[in-house]
């Protein structure tokens, strides 16, 4: 059975649960290293990427996340892409190295400037309109030549995969449109 793990650490955590139960898919909430056993993918969510990735290190998650990158499917939206990245932009924050990009905290504003938009994003090979919600958002500065830009706003990237790995900018599950962690479970299956 595919049973996908969410980070619970700080976030909004609850709300990627609904998501994946709109696609009937079990879920397991992440606080300690041994809740990764038996996952087939991770979903890192939104929150305080300085706060979540002191925790990762308190709960003795951070390798163990990084062991499970090697071989199963990860997912970031807004912090947890930070995370994710190869440079968080932010000394207080350790990223954790599974994505080849560069990010720029709040790039796309502060708690004041939040917005919803509608990008064009390639889904599962198709182009799509796919509506997205930007809360103090990080900004892709720069991505290597593995990294696969799926969508972009003003030139940006927003929506990128780099192998199993899936990342955004903004908060997919505070839409009901579930086709973004429909793209994260279609690597399941790759």
């Amino acid at each position: 059975m595919t049973t996908v793990g969410i980070l619970a650490l700080q976030g909004d955590f609850d709300r990627h649960e609904r998501a994946l139960a709109r696609l009937e898919l079990a879920s397991r909430q992440v606080r300690y290293p041994d809740e990764l056993d038996g996952l087939s993918a991770l979903i890192i969510p939104g929150g305080e990427s300085t706060t979540i990735s002191k925790q990762l290190n308190r709960s003795g998650l951070r390798s163990e996340i990084v062991a499970f990158a090697r071989q199963r499917p990860v997912m970031g939206t807004c912090a947890g892409l930070i995370l994710m990245a190869r440079e968080s932009g932010d000394p207080q924050v350790e990223p954790l190295g599974l994505l080849d990009l560069e990010i720029s905290r709040n790039g796309w504003g502060r708690q004041v400037h939040s917005f919803r938009t509608t990008l064009t994003a390639d889904i599962a090979g198709d182009r799509a309109e796919l509506p997205a919600i930007f809360i103090r958002a990080p900004r892709i500065v720069a991505t290597g030549p593995e990294v696969e830009v799926l969508a972009e706003l003003d030139g940006a990237p927003v929506l990128v995969r780099q192998g199993h790995h899936l990342a955004m900018s903004f908060h997919p599950e505070l839409t009901p449109d579930a086709r973004i962690h429909g793209l994260f479970m279609a690597a399941l299956a790759a």
